[in-house]
């Protein structure tokens, strides 16, 4: 009969398909909370998810999990306490009151093969071809931040607009959109996460269109600026969360292979911090309303049902 894993056999998996040392310098991965050393540790229950927020470590629980792993971190800078009456501190006090393991896989699974632009990649439908900026250290050439990909056909902006919308987990934002709606994408970089400081490389694959989340209004401006990119906009946590599904399916054929009677769940709870969103009403701002093709294309998206939510 499959036997447990120990935690520290599970931390081993999750360190060969995530390794630490290929985060970034600034970036705060590995275990956060759980003996790793102890070797009564077991774990039969894994749950992923996108943020470590109070919410996912109460679902942790209840779901009778032993360990959690996330894809941001809880503390990404320095603290001086775990105290309970600070917001992280008592999600530190809830995982270990109940047994449950905190084990981050951030920026190095933002760059690993498959890794979390080759989830969202096939979220969308959309066929990788490379990595957007190649990591140095891989011969192979498939690590690295972001992809390139080709649509299986072409679409028009708006069209693309919509299959995004309906592909990723619902949020308050939706999918925002820059460029004509009517041209025609043929090509196109997605970056999970932020990916505004990417732009450079974006312009340098001569791609049609460019998918990512958190772009702010000046790099935005000056990438429009700079040629005819058409620019998505997701919310942060809608990129990431197809990791989450990928992850829990790499950890499957890990256990799979060991033989551990391991169980993994992925959290289906939006984390997304904003909660609602109203598209502006051009009947009574001052400036001149968009077309209505535009209003269609770009705005009545905002709430399409996608994903789990």
């Amino acid at each position: 009969m499959p036997a447990q894993p120990s935690l520290s056999e599970v931390i081993a998996a999750l360190d060969d398909l995530w390794p630490r040392d290929r985060a970034e310098q600034w970036d705060a991965v590995g275990t956060v909370c759980g003996d790793v050393t102890d070797p009564e540790a077991r774990v039969g229950r894994v749950l992923f998810a996108v943020d470590p927020v109070q919410e996912i470590a109460d679902e942790a629980v209840a779901k009778g999990a032993q360990l959690l792993v996330t894809h941001h971190p809880l503390y990404l800078r320095g603290t001086t306490t775990v105290a309970a009456d600070t917001f992280k501190g008592r999600v530190v006090h809830t995982l270990i009151r109940n047994g449950v393991a905190l084990h981050v896989a951030h920026t190095n699974a933002d760059t690993a093969d498959p890794g979390v632009s080759d989830a969202l990649s096939a979220a969308l439908g959309l066929r990788v071809l490379r990595p957007l900026v190649p990591d140095a250290t891989d011969p192979a050439g498939r690590r690295g931040l972001g992809r390139i990909c080709e649509l299986d056909r072409p679409l028009a902006l708006g069209d693309l607009v919509e299959q995004a919308a309906a592909s990723l987990p619902v949020t308050a934002q939706g999918i925002r959109a820059a460029g004509d709606p009517t041209a025609t994408v043929r090509t196109i970089a997605v970056c999970g996460g932020s990916g505004d400081s990417l732009f450079d490389a974006v312009r340098a694959a001569g791609v049609d269109a460019y998918l990512t989340a958190d772009l702010r209004h000046h790099p935005a401006s000056e990438a429009r600026e700079h040629s005819g990119l058409a620019l998505l906009d997701a919310a942060h946590f809608a990129t990431e969360w197809p990791w989450c599904e990928q992850a829990a399916a790499q950890l499957d054929a890990v256990a799979q292979r060991n033989g551990w009677d391991l169980r993994t769940d992925v959290s289906r709870t939006v984390t997304d911090p904003w909660t609602a969103h109203a598209p502006s009403l051009p009947q009574h701002s001052p400036l001149a309303p968009p077309s209505t093709a535009q209003q269609t294309a770009l705005t009545d998206n905002d709430l399409t049902p996608g994903a789990p939510n």
